[in-house]
């Protein structure tokens, strides 16, 4: 069996999670809940539960408080949090799981399974995390990456382009290093089309601020200011035109 606890201070939310994870996963006992910081902290100063879902807004603070207070806890972390786009997008740049209320039993069940595998992430994805929380109309200034064996931190600025490698992305930084990240140049495109990254080909993505010039001739493409060359399709050139004497202006 696994020990669980519940951090949640809405009694519906915390009523049907309980259910759920009584009938659908039996090998996980949950052991003790609590509504509120306070009362999450005098718990795991007794108890260290091998899972701990953690509400993101409490009433009284945040989920990041409890993990201030316990700094110590080894419990493999599943934040919850409502379905907010602000919220979904902090977590994403964090690259650290989460679970949607309210409660899709296959979202759940993955989340579980995921923090089964997982460490609890790093203090500075956390911090990537709750600044992003903080602040959701700034530009996050920093962004995690999953590798095949780690998770890198990198500042967005020191991202030059991103290019699909089938279902995966390579990451091209200022200071000439690559990086290979198991998720989608989609994914990341969905991400940062806010963010002056702009997908000007299916399989680019480009920093805006990286960008020299675009170049008309042989079918259209850009020269970076790293002389680099990125091709520009034809059904992305109008944008891509517009954006940069939009950038002139």
């Amino acid at each position: 069996m696994l020990t669980a606890v519940i951090i949640e201070d809405m009694p519906d939310a915390l009523h049907v999670l309980k259910e759920e994870l009584a009938q659908h996963h039996k090998d996980i006992d949950v052991i003790a809940t609590a509504g509120s910081v306070v009362e999450a902290a005098k718990v795991l100063r007794k108890v260290q539960p091998d899972i701990l879902f953690l509400d993101i807004m409490l009433g009284d603070g945040t989920g990041f408080d409890v993990l201030e207070i316990c700094p110590d806890l080894e419990s493999k972390i599943i934040f919850v949090t409502a379905s907010d786009e602000f919220a979904i997008r902090a977590f994403k740049f964090a690259a650290i799981d989460y679970v949607l209320k309210p409660y899709a039993s296959e979202d759940l069940a993955k989340a579980i399974n995921r923090a089964k595998e997982h460490l609890k992430p790093n203090q500075e994805r956390l911090d990537i995390l709750k600044d992003t929380l903080a602040a959701p109309e700034a530009k996050p200034n920093k962004i995690s990456l999953h590798t095949l064996d780690k998770i890198i931190i990198v500042s967005l600025d020191d991202i030059v382009r991103c290019e699909a490698d089938s279902n995966n992305t390579i990451f091209y930084l200022n200071d000439g290093k690559k990086i290979f990240v198991t998720k989608t140049l989609k994914y990341f495109a969905d991400m940062l089309n806010s963010y002056r990254f702009l997908r000007v080909h299916q399989s680019h993505l480009v920093n805006l601020d990286c960008i020299s010039a675009f170049i008309k001739t042989d079918g259209g493409y850009l020269l970076l200011k790293n002389k680099e060359t990125v091709p520009v399709s034809v059904r992305k050139k109008a944008e891509v035109i517009e954006m940069l004497d939009r950038m002139h202006r």
